[in-house]
């Protein structure tokens, strides 16, 4: 009797040990399958996070006299149009004093030069400005001579951006600057110009007010051979 016993717990031991194995393989498959899609959840966070474009700069050339000049974009990684194509070589053009270029390789007339590159710095709205968007032209008008656009220049960047901002409630803007401009997208002109202006403006529409501390703004001295450079990044 007492061997039957025995063998009856054996048997329930046995079961019990079958069914804590197979309880653990069960956890360890789970737990396989929670990563499996966490790192799905993660890899299709990364692939539709968006890349905002740093839209339309374009670069002005306005050497003393007629002067050829190469420019070379130095990260061409993050490139997605160019205007005239960019080759491997750079742009070379023959740039006039008022501001006219032609294009060396196929002869056309240019004013500018263009390009648009991926841009996927994170916008940091601790410092720039908040304004109505009703008040986007007086406020681009001021901003940008101070930053030292022309006034042609500034008509030209305040017609492009204007339709995406004029409508929203308040708009977040920060200008990039020359220095960190350099840093972004570093440039290799020659001759080297005299004055460099870089100027990226990235900002977001906003359906209220927020404060923000206000950006410094550096207002250079355009003088010799000057480069002017503007472009802007819309965020979502």
């Amino acid at each position: 009797m007492e061997e039957k016993e025995e063998k009856n717990i054996e048997v329930e031991d046995d079961k019990e040990y079958q069914f804590k194995k197979e309880m653990h393989i069960i956890a360890i498959i789970s737990l396989f399958l929670i990563i499996i899609v966490l790192l799905y959840l993660i890899l299709l966070g990364s692939i539709n996070q968006p890349i905002e474009m740093a839209t339309k700069p374009i670069i002005y050339l306005y050497p003393e006299q007629e002067t050829e000049v190469t420019l070379e974009l130095k990260d061409i990684s993050i490139l997605t149009h160019t205007y005239p194509t960019y080759s491997s070589e750079g742009w070379n053009v023959l740039a006039k004093p008022n501001g006219d270029l032609i294009d060396l390789n196929t002869g056309r007339n240019l004013y500018s030069l263009y390009w648009e590159g991926k841009n996927d710095t994170k916008l940091d709205m601790s410092v720039g400005f908040v304004i109505e968007g009703r008040d986007t032209i007086s406020f681009l008008e001021e901003k940008l001579a101070l930053l030292g656009l022309s006034q042609r220049e500034a008509n030209e960047f305040i017609i492009y951006w204007l339709p995406q901002m004029e409508n929203n409630k308040y708009n977040f803007i920060y200008f990039v600057q020359t220095e960190e401009m350099n840093e972004y997208m570093p440039l290799e002109v020659t001759p080297a110009p005299d004055t460099s202006i870089r100027i990226l403006m990235k900002f977001k529409a906003l359906d209220k007010y927020i404060e923000v501390k206000e950006q410094e703004i550096k207002t250079p001295e355009r003088k010799g051979f000057v480069l002017v450079e503007w472009g802007g990044t819309k965020y979502e």
